[in-house]
């Protein structure tokens, strides 16, 4: 919602960047803490479904480009915005798998 607000001249790039850039490192734990609770509790499947992103965001994170620049956000803000849909698509994919193999668990006992 930011970058749309953004890119509609809604809100500044400062305040747009930095309400991004709050939620970056967070969201990156959370999905290191998904995966990893996939692997102690033995649903593999899961973990490799979460691994491709966690591959994502650590090479982000390592190669220093997680966070938005606020004087080039504009010329960022298409690519941006692919990559917080395909994030959201993939989430909404792996939610869906793991309702699925919850039903499939309670169904098989």
């Amino acid at each position: 919602m930011c970058l749309a607000d953004l890119e509609n001249d809604y809100v500044n790039s400062y305040d747009s960047a930095s309400e991004i850039n709050i939620l970056v490192v967070p969201e990156f734990v959370l999905q290191g803490a998904l995966c990893f609770l996939h692997l102690v509790m033995g649903h593999w499947l899961m973990c490799l479904v979460c691994l491709p992103y966690l591959y994502y965001d650590v090479k982000v994170y390592t190669d220093r480009r997680h966070l938005l620049d606020v004087t080039e956000i504009f010329s960022q803000l298409p690519r941006e915005k692919k990559i917080r849909l395909f994030k959201l698509g993939y989430l909404g994919i792996h939610l869906a798998i793991s309702i699925i193999c919850m039903i499939w668990s309670i169904v098989a006992e």
